[in-house]
């Protein structure tokens, strides 16, 4: 459970002694290598096991043999189990201290050990004890404290690997999305179906109805209903036409599309998906990391415990006190194994990034589910994120010589080159219309606030008005006209041509009918909203009208943007910055945690630790919720872990032998450890069943 911890064969881990799992689960279904063994072992040894507690009971009653004869039938029964059914502890107890790591091996191997090999030398050798220690004619053995020891781990452990394997469904599950073939088009119109690994950039695919989309890409031709809610957790099918962006693995449900193949095996959002909820799920929380701490020093305390309960019982107890003194220090060897402990959090963090990724969130580490309850302040962009990010040309106009289709001519061959949701509607409007365009020259994007390049030997710059105020372009002869359209929320662009103004073009971007929902959320749990856009701002103001956002920055550069984070830091504020442009990578950053909208760049989501897979802020209302559940799942663990063992240690000590007259058993002990292993697993599994919605 130890992700750093890395090789390229099975094995354990030398840290926590667990076994290591493959970064990502073979999406066919296989048996589990140590599951296996741990049943063959368990079923094996079980009846041994029942038999030599049996005879160990009913000795403590009725003389069954004379003399020493039940020692020695009790140490042919109980080897076996201890020996071969457990010898994999043993093995895991040893590397444990090769590597001077203890952990919850190193417990049971003590424990178990001393209870069997005190047990075989009153067997063999019982003239080396005192006469205090005989009782009915032999020396007491524990033989069926070691083979009960054994027996209940080896069920705790399959019940636990049993449990462990329910948390990587999610990721199977993912896997299992992608179709297995494909119907490529060739040049020549033959189609024919092939493997999906064959399928290569660029290819042309058929996409039936009642098929899944084999690859991300492009629609070329055709028209239909696409349900992305495997991926993006949207109920409604979305409608597909000629140059929509399609996504591998969702369903096609009514019409024929030709689609171009972009995005082919570990590059499509399918891959990364996967990729990126097997690394959050073997990310350790901050959490986590106190608890790993704790787990090391409290291994060696429990050892100190032991040996002081020992000599505590021996010196001070009755004649019989060093008999007692090693039963009791079993017991708390047993009782106080930190495997409740160290599977606190992980548990909880597979559980939650499988429950989230099947609902369009992606969270990069167990850091950012943590972190996201947290958050008191939500710094949201307006494209893409607050509106739908597909924008509609509206209008242009043009000053001087300049008329509205040569400044949309000349914005739409310059916008070829951006990324920006408002230059494809540009560049769409344009084509529409039959405009030529020509390819721009010395392209320049990236500044949060335009775009500037060479389109026809001049000079262009396009972008908003910090833009132009930069570039000294006068824009007053427009200022008016221009403010009016912002007033109904439409963004302008202002067009500059060698330094002078041309004109402007207006694209209006509908408000997501999620966002005001959302907004409303999350202000009524306490979240404040700030809106913070490089449009203007009286656009911006707009729209925050209609979402109820009192806060609002407009024309701010992506700097701007990371101060805002930092400044808000500054007072003690938890910030989450949700964006999906390049000029929302630096706040993506800066922020407590970053959330990027999946429908935006590559360069958003690569500094976000949080990613929607559908853009809207419902995604983060999702995420959010389940942030709060896990983390609760996470303290509810960690308190039963460390209540079990406040407990326990004590009772297996015999510190209330004096108020009760009773000792807590090593076979009592072992059950109780088992017991919370499993019950803090079971805990965890839990969080699959919380409604996110």
């Amino acid at each position: 459970m130890h992700p750093q911890i890395r090789q390229p064969m099975p094995g354990n881990c030398p840290i926590c002694g667990m076994t290591l799992e493959p970064v990502i689960p073979a999406q066919e279904e296989k048996d589990n290598p140590e599951l296996e063994d741990f049943s063959r072992r368990f079923w094996w040894t079980l009846p041994l096991t029942v038999i030599v507690t049996a005879l160990a009971m009913a000795g403590h009653s009725l003389q069954l043999f004379h003399g020493t004869t039940q020692n020695w039938i009790e140490l042919i029964l109980a080897t076996p189990v201890t020996l071969w059914g457990g010898w994999v502890f043993f093995s895991r107890a040893i590397d444990s201290i090769r590597h001077r790591s203890p952990n919850m091996w190193t417990l049971i191997g003590l424990g178990t050990a001393a209870a069997y090999l005190y047990s075989v030398a009153a067997t063999w050798v019982p003239q080396w004890f005192p006469a205090a220690f005989v009782r009915d004619g032999r020396i007491g053995v524990y033989f069926e404290a070691a083979a009960v020891i054994i027996s209940l781990t080896l069920l705790g452990q399959m019940l636990e690997l049993k449990a462990r394997s329910q948390t990587s469904a999610a990721i199977k599950s993912l896997l299992q999305l992608a179709p297995k073939t494909a119907r490529r088009i060739r040049p020549d119109g033959v189609e024919e179906d092939i493997a999906l690994a064959h399928v290569h950039q660029g290819d042309h695919l058929r996409v039936r109805p009642g098929e899944k989309v084999p690859v991300d890409g492009r629609v070329l031709e055709g028209e239909s209903a696409v349900d992305e809610s495997m991926l993006t957790g949207e109920p409604l099918p979305v409608t597909k036409r000629t140059g929509d962006a399609l996504i591998g693995a969702t369903l096609n449900r009514h019409g024929s599309l030709v689609m171009e193949a972009q995005k082919v095996g570990a590059e499509t959002m399918l891959s990364q998906i996967v990729q990126m909820v097997a690394k959050a799920q073997r990310s350790r929380a901050p959490m986590q990391r106190l608890a790993d701490a704790v787990a090391e020093y409290f291994v060696i305390g429990v050892i100190l415990v032991a040996v002081l309960t020992f000599f505590g019982w021996g010196l001070l107890g009755p004649e019989s006190g060093w008999v007692f003194g090693l039963i009791n220090a079993v017991a708390v060897l047993i009782i106080a194994c930190p495997c409740a402990l160290g599977l606190a959090t992980p548990m909880s963090v597979m559980v939650a990034t499988g429950k989230a990724a099947s609902n369009g969130v992606l969270f990069r580490d167990a850091s950012a589910i943590e972190n996201l309850c947290k958050i008191d302040t939500l710094i949201v962009d307006k494209t893409g994120t607050l509106t739908e990010g597909r924008p509609v040309f509206h209008s242009a106009e043009g000053v001087g010589a300049f008329d509205s289709n040569e400044v949309l001519r000349l914005a739409a061959s310059l916008d070829q080159g951006s990324e920006h949701p408002l230059a494809h509607a540009i560049v769409e409007q344009a084509r529409g219309l039959g405009l030529t365009l020509v390819s721009p020259k010395a392209f320049e994007s990236g500044s949060g606030i335009g775009v500037r390049g060479q389109v026809d030997g001049r000079q262009l710059q396009l972008g908003n008005t910090a833009l132009m105020k930069e570039a000294g372009v006068d824009i007053a002869s427009l200022r008016s006209r221009a403010e009016q359209l912002r007033q109904d929320g439409v963004s302008i662009i202002f067009l500059s041509v060698d330094t002078r103004l041309a004109g402007f073009l207006a694209v209006s971007d509908p408000v997501k009918a999620a966002s005001r929902m959302a907004v409303a959320r999350l202000q009524s749990e306490g979240v404040k909203v700030i809106m913070a856009t490089g449009d203007g701002l009286t656009t911006a103001r707009a729209v925050a009208r209609q979402l109820d956002i009192d806060e609002v920055h407009g024309e701010v550069k992506p700097q701007d943007k990371e101060k805002l984070v930092a400044d808000l830091q500054s007072y003690g504020r938890r910030v989450a910055m949700a964006g999906d442009g390049i000029n929302d990578a630096p706040a993506l950053a800066r922020a407590d945690v970053g959330i990027a909208m999946g429908t935006g760049t590559d360069v958003a989501m690569n500094s976000a630790q949080v990613t929607l897979v559908k853009g809207d802020l419902m995604g983060i209302l999702r995420a959010r919720t389940l942030s709060v559940a896990t983390v609760k799942n996470m303290r509810q663990n960690l308190a039963f872990a460390l209540l079990y063992n406040a407990m326990g240690i004590p009772l297996a000590a015999g510190l209330f032998y004096p108020l009760t007259g009773h000792l807590l058993s090593p076979l009592v002990a072992a059950l109780a450890m088992s017991v919370s292993s499993a019950s803090v697993v079971f805990n965890a599994l839990r969080l699959r069943q919380t409604r996110i919605e």
